[in-house]
């Protein structure tokens, strides 16, 4: 929990020498980075936020990585090759640059000096996003004076609690979704705002990755330009339901999917409790607690595969 301390306190610190950030990241930790994003779009009126993958990053190679441009990078293994190529490609480069991962002794860390360091945890994805989110609360509250700094960093040392009984609570319901739908191979997610976050973890990063379902994640504000066509009384469709101001979104999206397909899920963070969350960051933790009680699907969901969470087909096996 100290980390979590350090890093609002270091958002803090550096929130008046900087103008803008840049999220640097592949896979889960992009998406945690995206709702970053959401959150910097939505309170700061003086910083310039984007998000890259890295191999993106360094092929691009953006002309602003000056000394008041912020750039983080996120790797939970810190070995990921696309993300130790692109610490490497900013060594030399004279923006501030900080990263979150497990160990000091992964080689990503060897070309960033600024770290903030997971531990050994079977939850790295949770992990990085609390240690972002404080380090972001940090920037806003130092950069545009947000008064809620303290709530959310005690928010945040109570989350591993929440999750860990969302766990418990959400286990026989999503027992019995996994078996109404385990000879599904073909599954929409929907989400809004730093909800799909989670919708696009849960689908891409696991389903996909562990599953080789053909599972889409689609952002409900885009879901009636093209999407919604797809939809039949064949389609199941999981609908993720936060509390920030996207959430109409997602509702109206609901709305059609009822009207279509007897094969909706609903998932609201509203139906969740969560002791120790303070009302007023509720709409930044929400998604995550949403995300870990969908992720019990995918586990059940795994056991009628036979095919664990950890099954990769490609990644880790071959080069490409």
């Amino acid at each position: 929990m100290a980390e979590l301390d350090r890093a609002a306190a270091y958002g803090q610190a550096i929130a008046p020498d900087i103008d803008r950030i840049y999220f640097v990241a592949p896979g889960a930790p992009n998406r945690i980075m995206q709702g970053m994003r959401y959150w910097i779009e939505t309170l700061s009126k003086k910083l310039e936020v984007r998000c890259y993958y890295p191999a993106e990053f360094m092929a691009m190679n953006p002309p602003r990585l000056d000394e008041r441009t912020l750039v983080i990078m996120a790797s939970k293994s810190g070995k990921t090759l696309e993300s130790v190529a692109a610490a490497q490609f900013l060594q030399d480069m004279p923006c501030r640059k900080l990263v979150i991962t497990q160990a000091a002794d992964r080689p990503i860390a060897h070309y960033i000096e600024t770290r903030f360091l997971l531990g050994e945890t079977h939850e790295p994805f949770y992990g990085v996003f609390m240690i972002l989110q404080a380090l972001i609360g940090g920037v806003l509250a130092g950069a545009e004076g947000w008064p809620n700094l303290s709530c959310l960093v005690a928010s945040l040392k109570a989350l591993p609690a929440v999750l860990a009984s969302t766990v418990v609570q959400q286990d026989a319901r999503a027992a019995k979704e996994a078996e109404a739908y385990k000879d599904d191979r073909v599954m929409y997610l929907l989400g809004a705002g730093p909800v799909f976050t989670m919708t696009y973890y849960v689908g891409v990063c696991i389903l996909q990755e562990s599953q080789w379902m053909h599972c889409i994640p689609v952002e409900a504000a885009e879901f009636f330009h093209g999407p919604f066509e797809a939809i039949d009384e064949s389609v199941p469709v999981i609908l993720m339901l936060g509390e920030d101001a996207s959430r109409p979104l997602t509702e109206r999206a609901l709305t059609f999917c009822q009207r279509f397909t007897p094969r909706t899920i609903v998932y609201d963070s509203r139906d969740l409790p969560m002791p120790g969350i303070d009302p007023i960051v509720r709409p930044m933790l929400a998604p995550y607690v949403l995300g870990i009680a969908v992720e019990r699907v995918a586990a059940h969901l795994a056991q009628w595969h036979k095919q664990p969470l950890s099954t990769t087909r490609y990644m880790g096996k071959l080069s490409y």
